[in-house]
């Protein structure tokens, strides 16, 4: 197991690499931790939840609103949770937003951790602080900011993961290849997916990367005033579409990133929307769609990034450096129709 601790504005996270479930028991003790989780994980790991307080629920991006929030308040107050209490979200995106973001609201803030289950929640859902609830077809459109106590990774839980949550967590790898990192690229398109799920040790080496790369962003720019917009590249439209289509939301934004290289084409000059349109396509995501763009559009005159005439779009100079290009929702519209 390898230890790293990351100063935040505010708080210090401790990572906890290679790790094993168990370890949890060293970091919170069993009777100040409640446990919040989802079906699917607890069904198929029962004997790790064995004498923890575990509040289970519903699987999936519908339960990600307002109504399960307050169901899990409501047993948290069953349970006698209090200030000395520390929540510990163990499963996919969804869990651990609900998790980070009731911890925020409960008793005016306590104490939280993640194990992420999923690929996604691995590499990106859990890292940053950024934890919400859905409202209808917009995305995290209630939340906050507020960063973790510990992040535990124990890739046994991807052991028991569907294809397509495989795939899921690929979306937002070959994201941080497309801004971050060129070589990452490269390395992608000499693999496969099937490769990274037989090679626990590449695995576990793509994942610490990944982890990495949003975490030196995040520090860098915790509340989003700068270079963490970069991590929105394809999340502008694959939000917009993700919740109108239930897309999952690997497959949304992909979508999103198609067509965000495919913008970036026609304004930065960018010349390789093809190999990130293959390298898609080469891990099971969708590239291309039909969609309603008059719908998207008014979805998207919602988003968190935009101001009154226009918004922040991520577009790519070359693979491996993204651009936050201001885009007027005039000009946008016009890109729009094109699709």
């Amino acid at each position: 197991m390898k230890h790293k601790k990351y100063q935040f504005s505010n708080t210090t996270v401790s990572y906890y690499f290679d790790a094993e479930f168990s370890h949890i028991e060293k970091i919170v003790p069993k009777e100040n931790a409640v446990i919040i989780t989802d079906e699917h994980v607890f069904d198929k790991h029962k004997k790790k939840f064995k004498g923890w307080n575990t509040i289970v629920l519903k699987p999936g991006e519908e339960y990600k609103v307002q109504q399960t929030v307050d169901v899990v308040i409501d047993q948290l107050l069953a349970l006698g949770a209090d200030r000395k209490t520390t929540l510990i979200g163990v499963g996919g995106g969804v869990v651990t937003d609900i998790t980070g973001y009731v911890a925020g609201i409960y008793m005016r803030g306590i104490k939280f951790g993640f194990v992420p289950t999923s690929l996604l929640a691995m590499v990106d859902a859990s890292i940053g602080g950024k934890n919400g609830i859905d409202v209808g077809v917009y995305k995290n459109m209630v939340g906050l900011i507020r960063q973790p106590k510990f992040l535990l990774f124990d890739v046994s839980f991807l052991k028991t993961l569907p294809k397509n949550e495989w795939q899921n967590g690929f979306a937002e790898i070959i994201k941080h290849a497309c801004i971050k990192d060129a070589a990452m690229f490269k390395m992608l398109q000499q693999h496969s997916l099937g490769s990274f799920q037989k090679d626990a040790k590449l695995l576990s080496g793509l994942i610490t990367k990944n982890v990495l790369i949003k975490t030196k962003v995040v520090v860098k720019d915790e509340f989003e005033e700068g270079e963490r917009k970069l991590l929105n590249y394809g999340h502008t439209l694959g939000h917009a579409i993700e919740n109108m289509y239930e897309l999952s939301h690997g497959q949304a934004i992909s979508i999103g990133m198609t067509y965000a290289a495919v913008i970036s084409q026609q304004l930065k000059g960018f010349s390789q929307a093809d190999e990130v349109v293959n390298l898609l396509s080469k891990y099971g995501l969708p590239t291309f769609a039909e969609f309603d763009t008059k719908k998207a559009f008014k979805v998207l005159l919602m988003d968190k990034k935009k101001d009154n005439v226009s918004i922040n779009y991520i577009l790519l100079k070359k693979i491996g450096t993204g651009v936050i290009q201001p885009l007027l929702f005039v000009q946008l519209q016009e890109i729009f129709k094109q699709f």
